[in-house]
């Protein structure tokens, strides 16, 4: 596919702030306030960010943000992007000794942190003396100082008049490393703001002045590229939720009309929906979506992991739509988007900037928003790419002619039986998604026999009854094996009572589990 042309970070945020003006961007809560910015104050409070950036150092940097996403967390990531600077997010829960490493690693010479992170900043700094600049998310003083004294009628003007090379990398993001060594995926502008300039298939969504809800972290490009770059384009209201614990009462307070969201976070709204209809059975479906997403939700947007249909299927019933996409890091974000008229198994149809091809079972993308890399690894690059070019996913997938993409597992994953048979786990777990008593579960092998290792919903049990959960499962387990291949039958359940152990990102730890 040949290189496209898309704004830069900068012209993104001139176009919306000219097209949108004082309309609200921005809301969070802060001192148990609902707080707005403009979409002409993020412009200015993020240019002010550039030039402050630009005063304390001429070269360029690479820039460490800590922090759960809020207003300064906005301000800073913007201001680093549109500087000519690289912004590296880090998850709030980093631990020092990890960071330090990567700090190492990335070159960080700048951090900037939020309160929660104040200790461990101290030590951070004591690690790494290359550091050249720590500074608190949580100083707002310091901050309404740099917004006013770095303004569009300060000295510091001039500071912000650069153009920054789009090819160049402007933000490295650390993928979760569930296997091996973290890797950090450099993204360059024009793939950073070229992912979101694809053609959106629903007609009925991303429409100026409607309500998101951001409840996932910013530190993860999905997040980051459509809950703030996506909806800047597109003129929406973003919310900031701040921590997963405060969504039941930010949904109440902001009232959104769409949420991205991954899976986990999909079926704990639902169950609450219906602990509302179990305890009242006179309340209506209606009623009791409105106690739980407020009046206006249409829309929830899934990705990072696999989508139950029947999910899909249970939310349609209430009057929203669910529907899930599919993307990675790597490619810039988004390869495929949802489309309410493609199959509830499928994660969507593949956008119009990005070409994808099934080679050896495994989903393969040509886009010209791929990453120009991993940091410093160049063997690692090398390995994620085909001879004439293509972005190797590592997942196994199939696509029709009208471009629908569906997942059926990963490459790394495959189990392959001494008879010489690949088995994907991810297809025999979806057979799972249909029993109740399943809350989570993970298949493998073991001296080539297939495993299911289930972690039950407790509360479903009781409700229903269920005292031998071991014995439910082996049922259902039969169930299953009798329409399975040989090669997928499941040899023995294994009940947990511990939940199955997750990334940040709520992905489950797979290796680890098989190794324990």
């Amino acid at each position: 596919m040949s290189k496209f042309d898309a704004p830069s970070v900068r012209e993104l945020l001139d176009e919306s702030a000219g097209k949108y003006g004082d309309s609200t961007f921005i809301k969070f809560i802060r001192n148990n306030n609902v707080e707005e910015r403009s979409y002409n104050k993020v412009r200015s409070d993020s240019l002010a960010v550039c030039r402050w950036i630009r005063s304390l150092s001429k070269d360029r940097m690479h820039i460490a943000i800590i922090g759960k996403s809020n207003y300064e967390y906005i301000t800073c990531l913007t201001g680093i992007l549109i500087s000519g600077n690289v912004a590296v997010p880090f998850a709030p829960d980093i631990s020092v000794s990890e960071a330090a490493e990567l700090f190492k690693r990335a070159d960080i010479e700048m951090v900037l942190y939020e309160d929660d992170f104040s200790e461990n900043a101290k030590e951070l700094n004591e690690l790494c003396p290359f550091l050249k600049f720590s500074v608190s998310l949580g100083d707002l003083d310091k901050f309404d100082r740099i917004y006013s004294e770095y303004s569009d009628s300060s000295e510091y003007a001039p500071l912000s008049d650069i153009e920054v090379n789009k090819d160049d990398c402007c933000v490295i993001i650390f993928t979760s490393g569930t296997t091996g060594v973290k890797k950090g995926v450099e993204l360059s502008t024009r793939a950073l703001v070229g992912n979101i300039m694809y053609h959106d298939y629903c007609t009925d969504i991303f429409n100026p002045n409607d309500v998101a809800l951001s409840v996932l972290p910013m530190y993860h490009i999905y997040c980051f590229s459509g809950d703030y770059l996506k909806n800047l384009k597109d003129g929406l209201q973003v919310c900031l939720n701040g921590s997963l614990m405060d969504i039941i009462k930010n949904l109440k307070i902001f009232e959104p009309r769409v949420i991205r969201v991954v899976p986990m976070i999909a079926q704990t709204l639902l169950q609450r929906v219906k602990a509302i209809l179990a305890r009242n059975p006179e309340t209506t479906p209606q009623e009791a979506v409105q106690e739980v997403f407020g009046r206006n939700i249409k829309w929830l947007i899934s990705g990072g992991a696999y989508l139950n249909p029947e999910l899909i299927d249970e939310y349609s019933k209430l009057g929203i739509y669910l529907r899930q996409g599919y993307g990675m890091t790597e490619a810039g974000c988004r390869i495929s988007v949802p489309d309410e008229t493609v199959s509830m198994e499928s994660v969507g149809r593949v956008t119009d900037i990005c070409e994808v091809r099934i080679r050896n079972g495994e989903i393969q993308v040509n886009t010209p928003t791929a990453m120009l890399g991993y940091y410093k690894m160049p063997k690692e690059t090398a390995d994620m790419f085909t001879e004439d070019g293509w972005l190797k996913t590592g997942d196994i997938g199939e696509l029709t002619p009208d471009n629908q993409l569906f997942i059926t597992g990963r490459v790394k994953n495959l189990i392959i039986l001494s008879s010489g048979e690949n088995v994907s786990p991810e297809a025999i777990e979806k057979k799972f998604a249909n029993v109740e008593l399943v809350s989570e579960v993970l298949v493998y092998a073991e001296n080539d026999r297939i495993i299911a290792e289930v972690y039950p919903d407790t509360e479903y049990a009781k409700l229903e009854g269920i005292d031998d959960i071991q014995a439910e499962l082996d049922k259902a387990v039969d169930r299953m094996n009798k329409t399975a291949k040989p090669s997928h039958i499941i040899s023995e359940v294994r009940v947990r009572t511990e939940p199955l152990e997750k990334t940040a990102s709520g992905k489950i730890k797979r290796k680890e589990t098989v190794i324990k």
